[in-house]
């Protein structure tokens, strides 16, 4: 008997493992392992059901059942952390999850468990993260209603695509599945993607169900799901405002799983792994953690000279040096920030994150606001899903003194992206615009919100001191104070109006110095 799965068959007769055309070295006792996993991958076996198959009933360690297993998992291209083939259910035992076929002899057909025609070969991996949007499932009882099941996938495939960074499969090629029973890694391997999301649709008495599901095509893994439902009475505004929320949580996720995998990848240091490794390191608001991301991006640009995603993220980190006073020289820093970000745009021009952070900067630093303004509505405009898009419009009007708009912009950033890395922030200067319009309570309401995301923000602690003052809450503005200072010894206000632009918070301003933080 032959088991095929994946790039994998193993040969009971033979007793060899094979990958593609090549034999794979393994270990006898390692071989009954495997082979007793894919004979009884039908349940979950346990560790006494191993130890009697494998070791006759002979006592064996916890740890050696665990080396025996890693390595087993190793030969197939599997790993504890991973456990795409190889499943351990805590305190039940293991199974084998990987979709199997067989073959009677070396050269017999092959057949899938299930009967199916067995899966075309697998397509390479693109570089950026990549996904299949398949068409949902319409679950209500007239079949002419697949339109509005269709339209949801050709709106959330069509909005996906606005990201850059994303590699999106096309509508025809996901459409092929459309009808058909699927296996979710088969699909992935078929389509040459790390993720697909899957869904269905119902429609009944005026109202809409849609439940939206999005898969580690690997491992099968379910990342996340989550229900819309609301009225049919504008079913077009309903499906802007469902498709808006699918691809916020669909980015959002797939950037964080992306993240996650590049640090667990010690032995591929792409750019792309290196911009993901800096991530984590820019989300930390430190000067440790800003600097480290720079010295990252900074080597994935020597690997890639022209690799604009790389360009943007070290800009980023020498505009933040400047504003948060971490540099002894702000114009270098804030000319070596302006060439990056120019080099992002000059690769793509249409390139939103680096297209806002320019006009964000070009607010911050220069005094012509309405080419800064021009900047990130067209940013806007060119990704209306994309949450740093709207954050940085936020801080660009906020500097203008147009703090109504800037408050609407930091509220659809938190709407597209309500557990952002970058949350803190937002909020904070939401939380900044809202002590200029005299509105404290909601400014104490927003720093405090900022704080239960990051208790180590600075900037969060500052915005609670001034809007505090001002509400002549001076005790609790003084404990604060001392938390500012024990974050940022060295803050002075002064200083920071030079490194931030923001001249014209002048009630901002106001609430620091009565709270009692140095001049």
């Amino acid at each position: 008997m032959r088991y095929l799965f994946e790039e994998y068959a193993l040969d009971t007769d033979r007793r060899e493992l094979h990958r593609g055309p090549d034999v794979v070295s393994v270990a006898p006792q390692v071989f009954d392992l495997l082979d007793y996993l894919i004979r009884n991958r039908e349940r979950v076996v346990s560790k006494d059901d191993l130890i009697n198959a494998i070791w006759n009933a002979r006592i064996v360690s916890d740890a050696a059942l665990t080396t025996r297993l890693n390595v087993a998992r190793s030969v197939i291209g599997d790993s504890g952390e991973e456990q795409r083939l190889i499943k351990t259910l805590p305190r039940k035992g293991f199974r084998f999850v990987g979709p199997v076929r067989e073959a009677q002899g070396a050269a017999g057909a092959a057949v899938t468990d299930n009967g199916v025609e067995p899966p075309k070969p697998a397509l390479t991996l693109p570089d950026e993260p990549s996904i299949a949007i398949l068409p949902f499932t319409n679950l209500s009882s007239d079949p002419d209603q697949d339109y509005f099941a269709d339209g949801m996938v050709d709106e959330i495939t069509t909005a996906l695509s606005r990201f850059k960074h994303l590699f999106v499969i096309a509508r025809n090629s996901s459409f092929t599945y459309k009808g058909k029973v699927v296996d979710i890694k088969q699909v992935g391997r078929e389509l040459g993607v790390r993720y697909v999301l899957e869904g269905s649709a119902r429609k009944a008495a005026g109202q809409v169900r849609i439940i939206g599901q999005l898969i580690d095509a690997a491992s099968g893994r379910h990342l996340w799901a989550d229900r819309f439902e609301g009225e049919l009475s504008d079913i077009f505004a309903l499906q802007d405002r469902m498709t808006e929320s699918v691809v916020s949580a669909i980015h959002s996720k797939v950037l964080r799983t992306e993240i996650d995998s590049a640090v667990r990848r010690p032995n591929n240091l792409s750019a792309y792994d290196l911009c993901l490794r800096a991530f984590p390191h820019l989300y930390s608001w430190t000067r440790d953690g800003t600097a480290e991301a720079l010295r990252l991006a900074s080597r994935a640009l020597e690997i890639d000279p022209r690799y604009g995603f790389a360009a943007t993220q070290a800009g980023s980190c020498h505009f933040i040096n400047v504003n948060q006073g971490w540099t002894a020289d702000p114009k270098s820093e804030i000319a070596a920030g302006l060439r990056l970000i120019r080099l992002a745009l000059s690769i793509d021009g249409n390139d939103v994150i680096a297209l806002s952070i320019l006009g964000w900067a070009t607010a911050c630093f220069s005094d012509d606001g309405d080419t800064a303004r021009e900047m990130v509505d067209r940013a806007v405009a060119l990704n209306a899903n994309s949450a740093f898009a709207w954050e940085l419009r936020g801080f660009t009007y906020e500097l203008a003194g147009q703090l109504e708009e800037a408050i609407g912009s930091f509220k659809r950033a938190i709407r597209l992206s309500p557990f952002d890395p970058w949350l803190p922030r937002t909020v904070t200067g939401m939380g900044i615009a809202l002590i200029g319009l005299g509105r404290f309570d909601e400014a104490v309401t927003a720093a405090k919100n900022a704080l239960q995301a990051n208790q180590t923000y600075g900037p969060a602690y500052r915005c609670l001191a001034a809007a505090l003052a001002h509400l002549g809450r001076d005790a609790e503005a003084r404990k604060v104070v001392a938390q500012v200072l024990e974050i940022e010894p060295h803050f002075g206000i002064s200083e920071w109006v030079v490194h931030t632009g923001q001249r014209q918070a002048q009630m901002y301003i106001d609430g620091l110095r009565k709270a009692g933080l140095p001049e």
